[in-house]
């Protein structure tokens, strides 16, 4: 069974995560290794598929393997050239806002908004759908649909 404290803490990780890549792109630090490291700890790729629809993704949308994600989080694949890599530009603080967390056993599906903050700039909202599993013990993201809102033309 999973508790919605686990989930909540989880969530606080992962951005805590994605701050800390970015600290290293910064710091010049072997940040690659360290995304490599934080996708076997927050997604389940080693243990099963995930679905994975990151915000600023359009021309290949669905990252299903751990080599997408990579290139998502920090750029650099010519396969995946619209990625800039979201998680080195600097963000300071990940807030997250659930608007439910429902559990089933051991999985949890949660959504809500984002926010992501970059010094001086007004945070970026993100909407987002999170389903994670218990695995061995840890949480593991098997879904996460993330974008921006809908901007009415």
């Amino acid at each position: 069974m999973i508790t919605k404290e686990e989930v909540i803490d989880f969530q606080n990780s992962w951005g805590s995560g994605i701050i800390e890549i970015g600290e290293f792109y910064l710091a010049g630090k072997n940040y690659e290794q360290l995304t490599k490291e934080f996708i076997n700890k927050f997604y389940s790729y080693q243990e099963n598929s995930v679905l994975f629809k990151p915000t600023l993704a359009s021309k290949i949308q669905f990252r299903t393997d751990k080599i997408a994600a990579l290139s998502y989080f920090i750029g650099g694949n010519s396969n995946f050239d619209e990625d800039n890599g979201f998680a080195i530009k600097g963000w300071h603080q990940i807030r997250w806002e659930n608007v439910g967390i429902n559990i089933i056993d051991d999985i949890a599906l949660c959504m809500g908004n984002y926010f992501f903050s970059l010094k001086g700039e007004e945070d970026l909202k993100v909407e987002f759908s999170l389903v994670v599993r218990k695995v061995n013990g840890n949480l593991k993201i098997i879904l996460h649909d993330s974008h921006l809102p809908y901007q009415q033309q």
